[in-house]
């Protein structure tokens, strides 16, 4: 177990997550995630929010059968999407205070 709760470990991952440790190695390789260490590959430490965009990079490679560089490129345009969405709620609050003052 990690000393920090927010982080779990490679170990961690693969059991609890049902995750092959060779994909984590590749989910890393691609840049889909970065460990919060360089350590030896059992030595990692990710945040936990990283576990989602793991289990969703392996998702992805199991479900369509593609290549982790295509698997990257498509976990970069959900997270672009997801920052698109978040920006587009936050104007639209700052727009709906406008038309409420007014």
């Amino acid at each position: 177990m990690t000393d920090n709760l927010n982080n779990i470990t490679y170990h961690e991952l693969c059991r609890t997550e049902g995750i092959e440790g060779e994909y984590i190695v590749a989910i890393v390789e691609y840049g889909i995630v970065t460990p919060n260490n360089r350590a030896a590959v059992e030595k990692w430490e990710f945040e936990a929010s990283s576990v989602y965009w793991i289990k969703k990079a392996s998702r992805l490679r199991l479900d369509f059968e593609i290549d982790w560089v295509a698997v990257s490129m498509v976990i970069k345009l959900l997270r672009q999407k997801d920052a698109l969405e978040k920006e587009n709620r936050r104007i639209n609050r700052l727009l709906q205070r406008f038309v409420d003052e007014g």
